[in-house]
């Protein structure tokens, strides 16, 4: 298992089309991956679970992935939130 702390920097956080790129990403790995805010622990692949961590800008998220690809999985989801979602 391996984590890792991001900070959300596009101007919604991850609400609404954010959110749904997240989850298309996340699903694409074989790999149980969560996302942690405070101290609440959600799947990464579940869009209610996402939405209602309530992310915003300038929020710290903890990555968690567990599995075969977890290393690429939390590759590719820090590209995508740092990209911003190429918004």
């Amino acid at each position: 298992m391996i984590t890792r702390k991001i900070t959300v920097t596009n101007s919604v956080g991850l609400h609404a089309r954010p959110a749904t790129y997240f989850i298309q990403e996340a699903n694409k790995y074989k790999s149980t991956i969560s996302v942690k805010k405070d101290q609440r622990k959600v799947n990464a692949k579940s869009l209610l679970g996402v939405l209602s961590l309530g992310i915003i800008q300038g929020m710290e998220i903890e990555l968690e992935a567990e599995g075969t690809d977890e290393t690429e999985a939390l590759d590719g989801l820090s590209n995508l939130i740092e990209s911003g979602f190429n918004e």
